[in-house]
C-alpha cells in the first residue's frame, strides 16, 4: 500500500498537468481568436466612424458685382448653399453603414448637386433683374467626398437616388437617377410616401400642372425655351417612376421621399424658374410657380 501510494500520486500530478495545459491552450486561442475579433471589429468600427465629408466649389469667387437690389437675395442663397453642405455632412454621419453600393452618390451627393443646382439659379436670376445675368453657375453644383469616405463607400452608396445623383445636373441634365436627398430644403422628412422603398408596390408620382398656371399669352420669343422646360418636367415625373419601380425595397423609412421626391421637387424648382425667366425677358415675369414643384405619392 505504501508503495503504491507514490504512484498514485504521480498519476494524479500527471493527470491534473495535462488537463492544466488542455486549459492554458484553450484560454490561448480563445483569446487570440477574441483578439483578432476585436480587431476586425475595430477596424470596422474605425470604417464606421469615418464617413468623410463633403466638399464643394466655391461660388462666391465666381459671381460677377453684385446689384445692390440683389444683394439680400444673393446673400441668403449663399449662406443656403453652406447649409446644404452642413446637412450633406451631417447625413454622412447619419446614414453610415447604411445602403447599396452607391448609396453616398445617390442618396447624398446626387440631392446636394439638385439643391445647390436650384439654389444657383436664384442667385443667377436675382441678379439678372438688374444687370447682366450670370450665366453657368451651374457648373459649381457638383460635390465630391474628401478622404475618410468614398461615394461608394462612406454609407454605402445605393444606387439609390439620388434622382439626384445624376439628374442634378440640369437640371439641364434631367434627372438623373438617384436622387436621393431632400428637396430644396426639404430634408428628409418624408411622408407616407417615404416608405414606399420598402414596400413591394412602386406607386407613381403625382405633381401639379404647371401649363394652367402660366400667363395666358407667352411671348413669341418665350415659346421654345417654355416648351423645353415643360417637357423637362414630365421627363422628371417619367424618370422618378421608373425610380420607384428600380429601387422598390431599397433604403430606410424615408428612402423615397429623400431619394426620389425630394430630388424630384429640386428638379422642378429650377425648371419653373426658368419657365419664369424665359417669360420675364419679353414681358412680366409669372411669379409663385415654385409653389407647384412639390410631388406626392400614389399607391
Amino acid at each position: 500500500m505504501s508503495r503504491a501510494l507514490p504512484k498514485y500520486h504521480k498519476r494524479r500530478v500527471a493527470m491534473i498537468g495535462g488537463a492544466a495545459a488542455v486549459v492554458l491552450s484553450g484560454a490561448v486561442i480563445a483569446g487570440s481568436a477574441l483578439a483578432g475579433e476585436t480587431s476586425n471589429n475595430g477596424d470596422q468600427a474605425a470604417t464606421n466612424a469615418s464617413p468623410g465629408t463633403v466638399n464643394c466649389p466655391a461660388v462666391e469667387g465666381s459671381l460677377p458685382e453684385i446689384p445692390a437690389s440683389a444683394q439680400a437675395e444673393v446673400e441668403r442663397n449663399l449662406t443656403l448653399l453652406d447649409t446644404q453642405i452642413s446637412e450633406a455632412n451631417r447625413r454622412l454621419v447619419d446614414t453610415v453603414g447604411q445602403g447599396g453600393p452607391n448609396f453616398v452618390q445617390n442618396a447624398i451627393l446626387g440631392p446636394l448637386e439638385d439643391k445647390r443646382i436650384a439654389t444657383l439659379n436664384r442667385i443667377e436670376t436675382a441678379i439678372g433683374r438688374a444687370a447682366e445675368k450670370p450665366e453657368g453657375l451651374e457648373a459649381l453644383a457638383a460635390c465630391d467626398l474628401n478622404a475618410g469616405g468614398a461615394a461608394d463607400a462612406g454609407g454605402e452608396a445605393e444606387e439609390e437616388p439620388t434622382e439626384a445623383a445624376t439628374g442634378a445636373a440640369d437640371e439641364n441634365a434631367g434627372g438623373a437617377g438617384a436622387g436621393d436627398a431632400g428637396n430644396a430644403e426639404n430634408d428628409e422628412n418624408g411622408a407616407g410616401a417615404e416608405d414606399a422603398g420598402n414596400a413591394g408596390a412602386a406607386g407613381t408620382i403625382s405633381c401639379p400642372d404647371v401649363e394652367p398656371s402660366l400667363p395666358a399669352e407667352i411671348p413669341a420669343s418665350a415659346q421654345a425655351e417654355v416648351d423645353s422646360n415643360l417637357a423637362q418636367l414630365d421627363t422628371q415625373i417619367s424618370e422618378a417612376n421608373q425610380r420607384l419601380v428600380d429601387t422598390v425595397g431599397q433604403g430606410g423609412p424615408n428612402f423615397v421621399q429623400n431619394a426620389i421626391l425630394g430630388p424630384l421637387e429640386d428638379k422642378r424648382v429650377a425648371a419653373l424658374n426658368r419657365i419664369e425667366t424665359a417669360i420675364g425677358r419679353a414681358a412680366e415675369k409669372p411669379e409663385g410657380l415654385e409653389a407647384l414643384a412639390a410631388c406626392e405619392l400614389n399607391q
